[in-house]
C-alpha cells in the first residue's frame, strides 16, 4: 500500500488535481513543458497532456463517492476519476450519510483540505490565503509539494522564509473528521475509502489509516494509479476483522461469529438437536509464550491447533478462536463418548507435534474443556463454563478432556445436609480390615454351608481351585526367576551417536527438602558425552529455605534448571509440566530421593537408539541399615528389579515403567503424559504406551539407587497405595488389552497375569480359611480331617518353595553391596514366607475396598536421609 511518496516535476502532467482547470484557479502551474520542446506552450495544453496520459488507462467502472469541499481541487479529483471509467458523485463534508442512503456506492474518495482552505473556511469566508500563514502554501505537514518547488526556490531567492509547521493537533485535522463521519454511515464500515491526501507526512498518513482509511494517495499521483487502487480495493473488499464470519488470518470463526454459530445451534428445537458437544483448547504454555514472544503468539496458536483439528478429519464441525488464543470447536449431533475421543484423539496429536510459534520451535500442552449442548443456556455461558474447564485441564496437563463440572465455577455452596454416604464411607474405610474378612471368609463360609444344603458340595470344588491357584502363583514366580537369568542383553554400542539428554527430577519439597540438594549433586555428577540437563520440577504450598540454597546451585550451574509448578498436587502434574520444557531427545525420569550411576544416561541410550522407546532400569535400596524394614524392602526390591521384572519382560514380551529411573524418548513421554487420577501413574502410562505400539526395555544393570522406607506405617501407606493404583489400572486397560489388535498372543496372557490374576490371587489364597472351616464343619470336626492328602501335601511344599527359590535368585542376580548382605536375604526368606506375603496380601484387600469406597487419598511415603548401603 502506498502511503507517500515523492514526485518529481515530470509526473505532475497526470497529476489527480492537474487537470487546465485548475491552472485557473489556483495559480499553479501542474505541467511545465520542456524548454528545449518546440512551439512551447502553444501546440499542447495541459490538458491534451492529461489525455493522452489517459489514453491507454483501462475502464474499469464502478460508482465512485467523492467527499470533499468545491473548488478546483475537487473539480481536478473528479476528472481524474470519469478519465478513468469511473462513475462519480459528489458529497459535502457533513453530508456523507445522505448521500450514501440515496445511492450506495461502491467506493468513496475523500479529499483531504489544504491546511490553508481549513484556515480559510473558519477565518476568511473569501477563501483567501496570505503566505503569512504558517507557510502552508509551500509546506503540507513536512511534505513538499513537487508543483511548489519553483515556487518555494524563488521565495528563499528573494529572501522570504517560510516557518515549518508543527504537527496539527488531531481535532484540527479535517482529514482525520472526514474518515470518521465515513466509518459511522451506517455501511460505510465496509466501503472502501481512499484517502487523497495534500501532501501528510508519515506521521499524518499513519494517522489516517489508523483512524480508518484503507489506502492514502499524495494528489499529485497519476490517475492511473488512483484507478489501480480503486480497483484492487473493489476485488478485495476491505471488512473490519471483527466483521468477518471468517478471521482472514487464521481462516476461523472469530469470537462473536463463533458465539453467533452456537447461539443458533442451541436454538434449534431439542427435537431437531441429536446430542453435540462445545470444547475450548487452551495452552498451558501461554503464559510463558507470551512474555518471551509476544501477544502475536496468541493468534499462531490457535492456528495451529486448529491446523491440527483438520487434519484428523471431521469430528469437529466449526472452528473458532478467542483473543486470549483459545482455540473453540462446534461438535453438533456427536454423542459424548465420540467427542471425548476425538478431542483426547486431538490432544494426543498436538502435545506429540512441534510447532513453530512466532520463528521458535515449541511443544504444547492442549488443555481441553468441554461439556454437552444440553446443558448449555446460552452461548455465553456456555463458552464461560469451557473455560473454567480448561482452567481445570491445566493444572492436570495430562492431556485429558475436561467436562465441564459446577464446582469449577468455585460458586459458594448452599448449606445442605451432608449425604448419608459421606458419613458412612469413612467409617467402612477405618474398618475395612474386619470387613475384608466378613467378605473373604465369613461370607464365602455361609455360602458354602448354605449350597451344602441344597446338595451342591461348592466348598469341595473350591478346595481344588484353590490349590491350583496356588500351584499356578508358584508356577509364574518360578518361571520368571529362570527367565530372568537369560534377560536381553544391552546393546554394546549405540545405534547413533550421543544427543542432548534431559533428567526430570519430580519432587514435592516439603517431603523431600532434606534429601533434595544431595540428589541434585549426584545428577551433576552425571557421566555424560553430550548436553545434559537437569529439571527440578516441584510442587511446594509454601517457600522453604532449602529452595534459596537451590537456586544457588542454579547460578553455579546452568545445567540444572529450577521449576516450580505452581497449583501442582501430585508427580504426575510435575513431569507433565517439564515435558514440554525439556530439550533432550530422550528423557529420565526420577524421585527426588534417587542417585543414578554415573553413566546411566549413556547406557539408556544404547537401549534408545536401538529401536526401544522405553527403558526401566534397577532401582536400588541405599538406606538398608536404616531399620529391618528398610531391610526388608531393599531385598525385596532386588527380587522385584532384579529378577521378576527381567524375567517377565522376556516371558511375556513386555516391560513396564516403574515410575523411577527409566528412560523415555521426549516425544512418546510428550504424547502419553502422566493421569494424575491414577494413583500408579507409571503403570498407566506404560499399559497406555503399549497400546500404542511402544517397545518397552527392562535393564537391571542400569542402576539408581533410592530411599526405602523405615517404618512398618510408611510401607503400609505406600504399599496400599501401589494396589490401589495398581487396581485401577487393571479395571481401566485389562479388558481394553485382551481385545487390543496391538498385542500378540503371548502379550496377551502376560497381560491376564499382570492385571487380571495379580487382583484375583489376595482373595484367592484367603478362601483356605472358609475352605478349612467347611471343612471342619462338614466333618464333625478338626480330629476327623485327613491332613495328609497326597495331593495337598505336594501342592503346600511346592508353593512354599517359591519363596526360597525367589530369594536365591534375587541374592545371585542382586548388584553387589546388597549381594555381601547374605543376612539380610536369610531374613527376608523368613520373614517373607511367614508374615510378608500375607502382609502384602492383607494390603491388596483393603486397597480393593477403598476403591470401591471411593477413597482415593494420596499419602506421601515421608523421606529421610539414611545410612547409605557400602557399594562393594
Amino acid at each position: 500500500m502506498l502511503t507517500s511518496h515523492q514526485s518529481g516535476p515530470q509526473d505532475s502532467s497526470v497529476a489527480l488535481l492537474g487537470s487546465a482547470d485548475t491552472r485557473v484557479h489556483t495559480g499553479v502551474t501542474p505541467y511545465t513543458e520542456p524548454a528545449d520542446a518546440p512551439h512551447a506552450g502553444a501546440s499542447h495544453s495541459a490538458t491534451d497532456h492529461a489525455a493522452t496520459a489517459h489514453a491507454d488507462v483501462p475502464t474499469v467502472g464502478g460508482h465512485v463517492l467523492v467527499v470533499g469541499r468545491p473548488g478546483p481541487r475537487l473539480d481536478g479529483l473528479t476528472h481524474s476519476l470519469r478519465s478513468t471509467g469511473h462513475q462519480v458523485s459528489h458529497a459535502l463534508p457533513g453530508q456523507v450519510s445522505q448521500q450514501v442512503q440515496q445511492a450506495h456506492p461502491d467506493a468513496v474518495v475523500a479529499l483531504e483540505e489544504q491546511h490553508e482552505d481549513h484556515y480559510a473556511s473558519d477565518e476568511d469566508p473569501h477563501g483567501g490565503h496570505e503566505d503569512h500563514r504558517g507557510g502552508y502554501e509551500h509546506h503540507y505537514g513536512g511534505y513538499e509539494h513537487p508543483a511548489y518547488q519553483g515556487h518555494q526556490e524563488h521565495h528563499e531567492h528573494h529572501g522570504h522564509h517560510s516557518p515549518q509547521p508543527s504537527r496539527m493537533p488531531d481535532h484540527r485535522r479535517p482529514g482525520l473528521d472526514l474518515i470518521r463521519e465515513v466509518r459511522t454511515v451506517p455501511g460505510g464500515r465496509a466501503l472502501p475509502l481512499v484517502m487523497v491526501t495534500a501532501g501528510q507526512g508519515p506521521a499524518g498518513v499513519a494517522d489516517m489509516l489508523r483512524g480508518g482509511a484503507d489506502d492514502c494517495i499524495p494528489e499529485a499521483s497519476a490517475p492511473v494509479e488512483l484507478s489501480a487502487r480503486i480497483e484492487a480495493k473493489l476485488r478485495r473488499v476491505p471488512v473490519p476483522v471483527e466483521n468477518l464470519p471468517l478471521d482472514p488470518r487464521t481462516g476461523l470463526y472469530s469470537s462473536a461469529h463463533f458465539l453467533d454459530e452456537l447461539d443458533r445451534e442451541l436454538q434449534r428445537p431439542e427435537a431437531g438437536r441429536r446430542g453435540g458437544v462445545i470444547a475450548m483448547v487452551g495452552v498451558a504454555e501461554m503464559g510463558a509464550l507470551e512474555a518471551r514472544l509476544g501477544p502475536r503468539v496468541r493468534r499462531e496458536v490457535a492456528e495451529r491447533l486448529a491446523g491440527v483439528a483438520e487434519r484428523l478429519g471431521s469430528f469437529c464441525d466449526r472452528l473458532g478462536w478467542d483473543d486470549a488464543g483459545h482455540l473453540l470447536m462446534l461438535m453438533p449431533g456427536v454423542d459424548e463418548e465420540t467427542a471425548r475421543r476425538g478431542l483426547r484423539r486431538f490432544a494426543g496429536t498436538v502435545a506429540g507435534t512441534r510447532f513453530i510459534v512466532a520463528d521458535e520451535n515449541v511443544r504444547l500442552t492442549p488443555a481441553v474443556g468441554w461439556l454437552p449442548l444440553a446443558e448449555c443456556p446460552d452461548g455465553t455461558q456456555a463458552l464461560g463454563r469451557a473455560r473454567d474447564a480448561v482452567q481445570e485441564a491445566i493444572r492436570h496437563r495430562d492431556l485429558q478432556p475436561v467436562r465441564y463440572a459446577p464446582w469449577m465455577r468455585g460458586a459458594p455452596h448452599r448449606h445442605r445436609r451432608r449425604p448419608l454416604s459421606s458419613l458412612i464411607r469413612p467409617a467402612l474405610s477405618a474398618l475395612s480390615p474386619v470387613l475384608a474378612l466378613v467378605l473373604g471368609v465369613a461370607v464365602p463360609f455361609a455360602l458354602y454351608q448354605q449350597m451344602y444344603e441344597l446338595g451342591w458340595d461348592l466348598g469341595s470344588a473350591m478346595y481344588w481351585v484353590v490349590v491350583a491357584g496356588l500351584v499356578l502363583s508358584a508356577l509364574l514366580i518360578v518361571l520368571e526367576c529362570l527367565y530372568s537369568l537369560d534377560a536381553t542383553p544391552r546393546p554394546e554400542k549405540p545405534g547413533r551417536p550421543y544427543p542432548p539428554a534431559s533428567a526430570v527430577i519430580a519432587a514435592y519439597l516439603p517431603n523431600e527438602a532434606a534429601t533434595i540438594v544431595d540428589t541434585v549433586e549426584s545428577f551433576l555428577r552425571l557421566d555424560y558425552p553430550n548436553e545434559l540437563e537437569i529439571v527440578l520440577a516441584y510442587n511446594t504450598p509454601h517457600p522453604l529455605p532449602v529452595e534459596d540454597t537451590l537456586r544457588d546451585i542454579a547460578a553455579r550451574d546452568p545445567r540444572l534448571v529450577l521449576l516450580p509448578v505452581a497449583g501442582s498436587t501430585s508427580k504426575a502434574q510435575n513431569i507433565n509440566a517439564a515435558v514440554t520444557r525439556v530439550r533432550g531427545e530422550f528423557v529420565g525420569i526420577f524421585d527426588a530421593d534417587h542417585h543414578p550411576a554415573p553413566t546411566s544416561f549413556r547406557d539408556a541410550w544404547h537401549w534408545l537408539s536401538n529401536g526401544y522407546d522405553v527403558v526401566q532400569g534397577h532401582c536400588v535400596i541405599r538406606n538398608g541399615d536404616s531399620s529391618r524394614v528398610a531391610k526388608l524392602v531393599a531385598v525385596e526390591f532386588e527380587a522385584i528389579y532384579a529378577v521378576s521384572h527381567p524375567g517377565r519382560t522376556r516371558l511375556f514380551g513386555f516391560g513396564v515403567f516403574g515410575g523411577s529411573n527409566g528412560f523415555w524418548r521426549t516425544d512418546l513421554l510428550a504424547r502419553t503424559r502422566m493421569h494424575g487420577s491414577m494413583l500408579t501413574e507409571d503403570i498407566d502410562s506404560t499399559l497406555r504406551a503399549l497400546n500404542e505400539g511402544s517397545r518397552f526395555a527392562v535393564d537391571r544393570t542400569l542402576i539408581s539407587r533410592e530411599l526405602a522406607p523405615t517404618t512398618l506405617k510408611a510401607l503400609w501407606n505406600q504399599r496400599s497405595r501401589w494396589a490401589q493404583g495398581w487396581l485401577q489400572v487393571s479395571l481401566k486397560h485389562l479388558w481394553r488389552g485382551l481385545r487390543s489388535p496391538v498385542f500378540t498372543a503371548r502379550q496377551k496372557l502376560g497381560m491376564f497375569v499382570l492385571l487380571g490374576w495379580r487382583e484375583v490371587q489376595p482373595w484367592l489364597t484367603l478362601q483356605i480359611l472358609p475352605i478349612l472351616l467347611y471343612s471342619v464343619w462338614r466333618a464333625g470336626g478338626f480330629e476327623r480331617l485327613d491332613w495328609a492328602v497326597p495331593v495337598c501335601v505336594l501342592a503346600v511344599v511346592f508353593t512354599l518353595a517359591a519363596g526360597p527359590v525367589q530369594a536365591l535368585f534375587a541374592w545371585r542376580l542382586a548388584v553387589p553391596e546388597l549381594r555381601q548382605r547374605r543376612p539380610w536375604f536369610w531374613s527376608y526368606l523368613f520373614v517373607s514366607t511367614f508374615f510378608y506375603s500375607h502382609f502384602k496380601n492383607m494390603v491388596a484387600r483393603q486397597a480393593h475396598l477403598k476403591e470401591a469406597l471411593g477413597d482415593r487419598q494420596w499419602r506421601v511415603t515421608p523421606r529421610a536421609a539414611g545410612k547409605a548401603v557400602a557399594r562393594r
